[in-house]
């Protein structure tokens, strides 16, 4: 299947035709562009990041393992200071909350590395060292009877270049 790659120099130009595509059933889409722009991400997928559910799960398994690890220990070797009880919650809140942090970020990092694609070794066939600098790309992957269809549709949102991507 073919790609297209379409050049654009304002984000708001690359969002537009982004989101023009996305709304004609185009979802395989990729951008470039020299720093993070909220809108080009959202007008290319609008659904939340996933990596929200890792940090979830790695924070309930923290404070779960806080509470856990603390009660355990405190039952298993019995220390007895002036009468007060063996499995007390509010002191061990402390141990939980910084093992709801820890496994917390380190699971955020995990779905940063597995939903992300994390480490990529290897570059996009459509990127450019422009795309570092100054411009923005789009890279749509098509059918072949749909290509004018795009290009025609990227450069009425103002593409300064659209060109078939090979490899």
């Amino acid at each position: 299947m073919p790609q297209l790659l379409g050049v654009f120099e304002q984000p708001d130009h690359i969002a537009a035709a982004a989101k023009r595509l996305r709304d004609r059933g185009y979802t395989d889409m990729e951008t470039f562009s020299p720093s993070p722009f909220p809108e080009v991400d959202d007008a290319v997928d609008e659904k939340p990041s996933g990596v929200r559910l890792f940090t979830l799960i790695g924070g309930l398994v923290g404070v779960c393992t806080g509470y856990a690890l603390t009660l355990w220990m405190a039952n298993d070797w019995q220390i007895m200071l002036g009468g007060k009880p063996f499995s007390s919650i509010p002191p061990y809140t402390i141990i939980a909350f910084e093992l709801t942090i820890l496994f917390g970020g380190l699971m955020t990092v995990l779905g940063l590395f597995l939903k992300g694609g994390l480490p990529s070794m290897k570059l996009h066939a459509a990127y450019s060292k422009r795309f570092s600098a100054e411009d923005f790309g789009l890279v749509v992957e098509c059918r072949d009877r749909d290509v004018p269809e795009i290009d025609g549709l990227m450069r009425a949102h103002h593409a300064t270049e659209v060109s078939l991507v090979e490899g």
